[in-house]
């Protein structure tokens, strides 16, 4: 018998629809192990909520999973909450359909609950040099990019208007970036996905969101140890810091489980990654105790700007190399 539902709040999306709290995220999750981590999660764990993107290169494994979750009873479609992105290679109002098109056959759905634009940066390139990053996580020199994302947001509103998504967002946008799609846009965007966690604790961000009823998803929750720079012998573990190892010590529990918690206290929806049952299992368990406004304070006092995820130019989440 499968597990029910864990006890995960939602937040109300602008968009009117409810967004789970917490969700299983995928970004790295290897082919020939996410699909058996969407189906432990789901159906062992009681998450309903699943974080996608084209680019992963694994939505069509995660389709497979969910199409054999439904196929034994253990949900339906309607009991899961299914986010996706557009990538930087679909920019354009004639390329973001089929970017929707190969997620929907991949994800084996008529839509999904929430399509994001990945990035608010377009490739020239169709069909990018690989690998699109060096092996010092920088891009790839040949790739032609630049800003551009009033065009494809059009096409996103498209995209909902057609009942293919029933909420629409962004990834990686700035204040300065959402203040122009606001100006601009027809429909607001429902959610801002960015890195999130108390080495980067984005203050400035997170209370123009919220002033502009836009939810906030953070993504690499724990850190990104596998990055490019948290593979760097400078970079910090937010996993070992002292003081996240000192809060999970007073509330007896694991310093990941802290760290996610640090980011549900701060109404955000916070997607950790993990193809291992137990992690999977540990890291929704959040929502029957609570961090002192004190612990909360010392997290919070742990930022110091550092990202973990490199961007795409030089200004936006990259440094001069």
């Amino acid at each position: 018998m499968a597990a029910p539902p864990a006890p995960v709040p939602a937040l109300h999306l602008s968009s009117g629809h409810l967004f789970p709290a917490l969700g299983l995220g995928t970004w790295k999750s290897p082919q020939n192990k996410v699909g058996e981590a969407v189906k432990y999660a789901v159906a062992e764990a009681g998450y309903r909520h699943i974080d996608c993107a084209e680019v992963y290169g694994n939505e069509d494994e995660i389709g497979a999973a969910l199409e054999e979750l439904y196929s034994r009873a253990v949900v339906t479609r309607e009991d899961l909450f299914l986010t996706s992105k557009v990538f930087n290679y679909y920019h354009g109002k004639d390329r973001v359909h089929l970017s929707v098109e190969k997620t929907l056959k991949s994800l084996r759905t008529s839509y999904v609950d929430l399509l994001l634009m990945h990035w608010p940066i377009a490739f020239e390139q169709t069909v990018p040099p690989k690998p699109m990053r060096q092996e010092n996580g920088f891009p790839h020199p040949d790739l032609k990019v630049f800003f551009e994302f009033l065009d494809t947001w059009k096409a996103l509103e498209e995209v909902q208007k057609a009942g293919h998504a029933r909420s629409i967002g962004v990834c990686n946008f700035t204040v300065a970036e959402l203040q122009e799609l606001l100006a601009a846009a027809n429909i607001p965007p429902a959610v801002n996905q960015v890195e999130l966690h108390p080495l980067l604790y984005q203050r400035e961000l997170m209370d123009f969101c919220a002033a502009n009823n836009i939810a906030l998803t953070a993504y690499s929750p724990l850190g990104s140890p596998d990055s490019y720079s948290g593979k760097l012998a400078s970079a910090p573990s937010l996993l070992r810091h002292p003081t996240v190892l000192e809060v999970a010590d007073e509330s007896g529990r694991s310093p990941g489980n802290v760290l996610i918690r640090w980011g549900i206290q701060h109404g955000m929806a916070v997607i950790p990654k993990s193809v291992t049952p137990s992690r999977i299992k540990e890291n929704i368990d959040v929502f029957s105790w609570s961090l002192s406004n004190e612990q909360m304070e010392r997290l919070n006092a742990l930022h110091s700007g550092h990202r973990f995820g490199l961007g795409w130019m030089p200004g936006h989440f990259l440094p001069d190399e």
